[in-house]
């Protein structure tokens, strides 16, 4: 069980690989720069983080601000002094 969980890793691995690794064997010029261009996108898309929806923010953020002042409400009305 381990050992072909093992040879699947080392497959994804080397096959990953092999997919950046292909780049510096074309010949022409042009297509080996498109290919970087191609890479460097593919790339850039994978670390590039998911847009946020605004509006679920800023609903969370006005829910916070209701739950803190009902916490502070309740606090005042124990604790006179503080």
């Amino acid at each position: 069980m381990l050992a072909s969980l093992l040879l699947g890793f080392m497959f994804i691995a080397t096959s990953a690989r092999a997919e950046v690794e292909q780049c510096r064997f074309i010949q022409a010029k042009a297509e080996r720069e498109a290919c970087y261009t191609r890479q460097e996108a593919a790339l850039a898309a994978k670390r590039k983080p998911e847009p946020r929806a605004d509006t679920g923010t800023i609903e969370s953020l006005q829910q916070m601000r209701r739950e803190d002042a009902e916490v502070y409400r309740s606090l005042h009305s124990v604790c006179r002094g503080c």
